[in-house]
């Protein structure tokens, strides 16, 4: 009776889930914290991947690899809903010749091998304008059912970010603010009547020792105005300081403007964002965690509380896909857990494996590119499950469903779930489990039945218990980061959850480590001792 009773808790409609991101109406506008439909107001998350297009060829990258249709359907095979597309102003701006097409732009920087790619794979590209060869993949985006949002990343086409390189903040050798005015007007006015395009984040990565708050208002102002006027059914996505690190100086002075429910700001956050990037690697990652948590929440997150929320797109966010980055893995596993609890609208750099000119180097790849070099397949193998609930809406302001938890493990992107043995695994979130906790010290209970999760022992698989009031069934969480969810056993040793990490589906308990109270042995694997729990209402 108990395992046909789990059985049918296990059983998570596959399609209810894979319909959330697809009943939208457009255009969105904002609800408190919230992206919404504005015909609905039901909520939308922004599940992006960023696309460059912004580089000296002024053209969207990897089209010499694959057929635009082809790109345009990975995206959304893997999980996305929409694509943050970076444009330079000079596209815009500046005069080009008629005859400026795609195939005079590669040739003009010695890219013949871009080219024949282009001719091999996206023929009718070829000898289109580059603005023709946006629209193109702007277009392509929406008949695959994808949301775009049109990023301003510089002025003049380049890698972006230096803070010396010209391109940082207004009035720069190559930031002039009228012709970034006029080339928003412009975009705004071109794409208006395609309702993919929910949204344009007016300025990448404001930096540079010219940076002040008086000329950002002054400036910032103008720009989301300009953009609302001319095209008033987009969201206006609004940058901070700081190589967008820092709204701060939001808590003096609001922008003052009033866009009919179509503001929204945007943070980035990388492991080097604010900090030495060693430190994920040389400080117990657990407290590195929580400080820079603390960090992003004071910089940015608190738009997201208070009287009057606005919602926060955390636009840019990315590690090595490869793994072989330390400081990037750890992290990566502190990000998801803070974005996923708060089930933030996020945009992961970079959709590209490769580009056809970077720093003066063709065909150099991008190790941060969800796809590999040859625009084949995902660069890490479990990037759909590491990035599965992140992409996924789990909290909704209209929702009447009471709370409960999911059991999130941000290193493996697995969730808790009993399987037909009755054993707790971590499995695929797709097949998770509802559980209940109250907070503090207290059971954590599987939903729909009268067990909760009990510690067995050191290095023994957690177990199932229906005595729910004993020490072995009462957890908490034991550190500053929130992430070592513990329980005393028998011997009245504090054991902590643990993803077995020679057999991946098995959740232990172990001694904790890495913890505020014990930041010894850090030379372990912390994160597979990182576990959330995760509120849902749906």
């Amino acid at each position: 009776m108990l395992g046909l009773t789990l059985q049918t808790i296990l059983l998570i409609p596959l399609l209810f889930f894979g319909s959330l991101s697809l009943c939208n109406s457009l255009p969105l506008s904002t609800s408190a914290r919230w992206v919404v439909d504005t015909a609905s107001g039901r909520r939308v998350k922004l599940s992006c991947v960023n696309w460059v297009a912004h580089m000296e060829p002024m053209v969207a990258e990897g089209l010499d690899k694959k057929p635009l249709q082809d790109i345009a359907s990975k995206v959304a095979s893997l999980g996305f809903n929409c694509v943050r597309l970076t444009w330079a102003t000079y596209m815009f701006t500046r005069t080009l010749p008629v005859n400026f097409t795609v195939a005079r732009s590669l040739n003009s920087l010695g890219l013949g091998k871009a080219v024949l790619g282009i001719a091999s794979n996206n023929p009718t590209l070829l000898n289109l304008t580059i603005l023709q060869a946006y629209d193109a993949v702007v277009d392509e985006l929406g008949a695959s059912g994808l949301m775009v949002v049109l990023d301003n990343h510089v002025s003049r086409p380049k890698w972006c970010c230096g803070a010396d390189d010209g391109n940082g903040f207004f009035g720069d050798t190559y930031f002039d603010p009228e012709e970034w005015l006029q080339g928003l007007n412009i975009v705004a006015n071109r794409f208006s009547g395609k309702s993919q395009v929910v949204g344009m984040s007016i300025r990448n990565e404001l930096r540079g020792p010219n940076q002040t708050e008086t000329d950002w208002y002054r400036y910032i102002r103008r720009g989301v105005k300009e953009v609302h006027n001319a095209n008033p059914d987009v969201l206006v996505i609004v940058s901070g300081l700081n190589y967008d690190t820092d709204l701060r100086f939001l808590k003096g002075s609001s922008l003052g403007v009033d866009l009919d429910d179509k503001l929204v700001y945007e943070v980035h956050w990388y492991s080097f964002s604010g900090i030495n990037r060693q430190v994920w690697k040389t400080q117990s990652p657990g407290l590195v965690c929580a400080d820079a948590i603390g960090s992003i929440e004071d910089r940015a997150g608190f738009l997201m509380q208070g009287e009057n929320p606005v919602p926060l797109f955390i636009s840019e966010f990315g590690v090595d896909q490869t793994g072989e980055n330390l400081a990037d893995n750890r992290f990566l596993s502190c990000f998801l857990a803070f974005a996923v609890e708060r089930n933030m609208d996020c945009a992961v750099w970079a959709l590209q494996g490769s580009y056809y000119l970077r720093n003066g180097q063709a065909g150099s790849e991008e190790t941060y590119g969800v796809l590999d070099g040859n625009w084949d397949q995902t660069r890490n193998p479990n990037f759909q499950e590491r990035f599965r609930l992140m992409q996924e809406i789990i909290q909704d302001p209209k929702s009447d469903n009471p709370k409960y938890h999911i059991i999130f493990h941000p290193l493996s992107g697995r969730c808790a779930r009993v399987n037909e043995n009755n054993s707790v695994e971590a499995s695929d979130c797709q097949d998770r489990n509802r559980w209940s906790y109250e907070g503090g010290q207290g059971p954590i209970r599987l939903l729909g039945t009268d067990l909760c999760l009990s510690v067995n022992g050191d290095g023994l698989p957690v177990t199932l218990s229906s005595n729910c009031s004993s020490e072995q069934s009462s957890w908490s969480m034991v550190s500053r980061s929130k992430l070592h969810v513990a329980a005393m056993d028998a011997e009245g040793r504090s054991l902590c959850l643990d993803n077995n990490p020679s057999n991946s589906s098995t959740i232990l308990t172990n001694k904790c480590v890495c913890s505020e109270d014990d930041t010894t042995n850090c030379e372990e694997n912390p994160q597979n001792k990182w576990f959330k729990l995760i509120p849902t209402n749906l």
